[in-house]
């Protein structure tokens, strides 16, 4: 994954092709389940398997583009596992197999932890080293990797809940039902020396917003999802958004705000998200799971 990451920082490969690469990623993984059954196992439905590692992998790459956004939680995640994991152990657990299991994850996410904290130290602002794809890649196979062996892919996937709403929010986009500029990062404004949200506007571009399109930009703004900045009242139609992130989505509800405190507010976010699967995992597991 670290190679395919290189590879798409240099060549910048387009969405609709590298969306494959962590599904090629997985096959050794995958291989390892079928020669290994008795070794270890996946508590998912069949048919979400051969994503699992597709979803942790661009949770993240998606969810970038500031300084230490990517590295921040990454940390804030691999902490929630190193503390699921202490909980298993800990907890007088007289499973071996779930004991050995938990200890593996331990193996790899410590130094992974260790290591990502200080890439945050340097990536922090003014950041002296940035991350890339290469970094979004190697920590998304390593979530999947360890969640998946380690027996807990699905209260990983409640650690990606920021990074799955990101993702479903982007979606719109994403499959082009609307405008999608090549880039959607906050936008910097040279006179307050604030990040304030980017928008879209397809219209300028003399294209058309499909119906599907209007009626996902009008759903998305009445549940609060979507700022307008421009509407046409005669034609009844949206003429400048944000784009569809959620650090676009924060800009557009807390207003401009410097590159230090839109990381804290998302990785935040994270932290919450990470207290609200711990109560899903241990509170309302027999409702969930």
């Amino acid at each position: 994954m670290i190679l395919l990451g290189f590879a798409d920082d240099v060549l910048d490969v387009r969405w609709k092709y590298k969306v494959w690469l962590p599904a090629m990623a997985d096959i050794p993984l995958m291989i390892f389940y079928y020669t290994n059954k008795d070794v270890t196992y996946v508590m998912m439905p069949l048919q979400l398997r051969p994503y699992v590692g597709d979803l942790v992998d661009f949770g993240i790459n998606i969810l970038a583009g500031i300084n230490g956004i990517e590295a921040g939680q990454s940390v804030v995640i691999g902490l929630s596992v190193i503390i699921n994991d202490l909980l298993y152990i800990s907890d007088n657990n007289p499973d071996r197999a779930s004991v050995e299991a938990h200890l593996f994850s331990l193996y790899f996410i410590i130094p992974f932890v260790g290591v990502t904290l200080a890439l945050l130290w340097h990536n922090w602002l003014l950041a002296q080293l940035f991350v890339g794809d290469t970094f979004c890649y190697f920590a998304g196979m390593t979530f999947a990797v360890v969640g998946i062996l380690g027996h807990f892919s699905k209260t990983l996937i409640l650690f990606f809940m920021p990074q799955i709403f990101n993702f479903l929010y982007s979606c719109p986009q994403l499959f082009r039902f609307v405008e999608c500029p090549r880039h959607r990062m906050p936008r910097l404004d040279p006179e307050t020396g604030l990040l304030k949200c980017s928008t879209a506007r397809p219209y300028d571009k003399g294209k058309s917003v499909s119906v599907l399109g209007h009626m996902i930009l009008k759903l998305l703004h009445a549940l609060g999802l979507l700022k307008v900045f421009e509407y046409d009242e005669k034609e009844g139609r949206i003429i400048e958004y944000n784009n569809l992130t959620l650090l676009n989505l924060v800009l557009a509800h807390l207003g401009p705000m410097s590159e230090r405190n839109i990381t804290i507010s998302v990785l935040s976010i994270q932290a919450l998200a990470s207290l609200f699967a711990f109560f899903i995992r241990y509170q309302l597991v027999h409702f969930v799971y």
